[in-house]
């Protein structure tokens, strides 16, 4: 089975990037289904940009235009790209993947996703 972990996280001022990874083992990324959750204080996981085995992505409205999610099969990697961050933006953000045959309309639903990193903490600042 796939073993995920996060990194790339850190505390930026608000305006600023920041590139999160998500390397995996034990499985070859394309077999999956991939997404970026993130929770904060107090709020529920949400959905924040998946990644399809046919490459399609979805984002939530709030990040749209400002995050690229990617990845690189030959080095297993996932990779939330994220700019113009906000300090709404701050929260641990954790990679997942999903082994379904389709995912249809539970691209964001936690419980489609069976596979979880330990989360890396982003921190924005106003």
């Amino acid at each position: 089975q796939v073993q995920l972990v996060e990194s790339g996280g850190g505390s930026v001022q608000a305006g600023g990037s920041l590139r999160l990874h998500c390397a995996a083992s034990g499985g070859n990324l394309s077999r999956y289904y991939m997404v970026w959750f993130r929770q904060a204080p107090g709020k529920e996981r949400e959905g924040v940009a998946s990644i399809g085995k046919d490459g399609a992505t979805r984002y939530t409205d709030s990040v749209k235009g400002r995050f690229t999610i990617s990845q690189d099969n030959v080095k297993n990697t996932l990779y939330l790209q994220m700019n113009a961050l906000k300090p709404e933006d701050t929260a641990m953000y954790y990679c997942a993947a999903s082994s379904w045959a389709r995912l249809g309309d539970w691209y964001f639903s936690p419980s489609a996703y069976g596979y979880w990193g330990q989360g890396t903490q982003v921190t924005v600042s106003s």
